[in-house]
């Protein structure tokens, strides 16, 4: 199945972003957000939502409300909860475009604040993936952001990179065991922590994973 090439704009109740239209009708969707230090334009993003359409999937790749008050510089830990509100108006967004399952994807922060999201309110979305998850500030592994893992109730797909300075694929596995539904661990080796989407078929890898894990024919 093929996507088109055309790239639809969204920018109502605030929610700022890209569709990402399949072939035929949808078979689901996927709401793919950035990280602290980029937007909905970052290399990764654009290649895994064309990866996404391509299967089938209604893709929006959108910007966290932080990204949206300024260009540039890292979101602030106080605004952290505004945050996760912009991921629960994109999955709407979806919602009202499509049926299936809706996944909440993102690289790094964003993908930290979909698990917190999916945590807090498990009725947002059916299932996660999540782009080099940030399991600990570089170079400080005694500080896990590990607390609301215990209570994910969704599905979740991990691809982490091996040369992660955020986490060794072995403390991934030892956190992940906290999660009590399906969370399986895609390594990418050579992998660092953009995940440079031109290398190990890191697209090809998640979604075939994905489509796996969430049973997306």
């Amino acid at each position: 199945m093929s996507a088109h090439d055309e790239r639809f704009d969204i920018d109502t109740d605030g929610v700022q972003g890209y569709l990402h239209r399949p072939a035929g009708d949808p078979v689901g969707a996927l709401a793919l957000t950035h990280g602290a230090g980029g937007d909905f334009d970052a290399k990764l993003l654009q290649a895994m939502a064309a990866g996404f359409a391509a299967r089938g999937l209604l893709v929006l790749r959108y910007n966290l409300p932080f990204r949206q008050r300024r260009p540039s510089g890292p979101p602030h830990r106080a605004h952290a909860e505004a945050d996760r509100e912009g991921i629960v108006a994109a999955a709407a967004a979806l919602r009202e475009r499509a049926d299936g399952p809706m996944i909440l994807a993102g690289h790094s922060y964003g993908g930290r604040q979909s698990t917190m999201l999916a945590a807090e309110r498990p009725d947002v979305a059916d299932g996660l993936v999540l782009l080099s998850y940030p399991l600990h500030p570089p170079g400080k592994p005694e500080k896990p952001r590990t607390e609301h893992l215990p209570d994910l109730r969704s599905p979740s797909l991990f691809v982490h990179g091996d040369r992660d300075p955020f986490g060794t694929p072995d403390e991934m596995r030892a956190a992940l065991a906290l999660i009590p539904v399906a969370h399986p661990l895609l390594v990418i080796e050579g992998g660092r922590h953009g995940l440079d989407p031109d290398r190990a078929d890191v697209v090809a890898r998640t979604v075939d994973a994905a489509t796996e894990l969430f049973a997306i024919r």
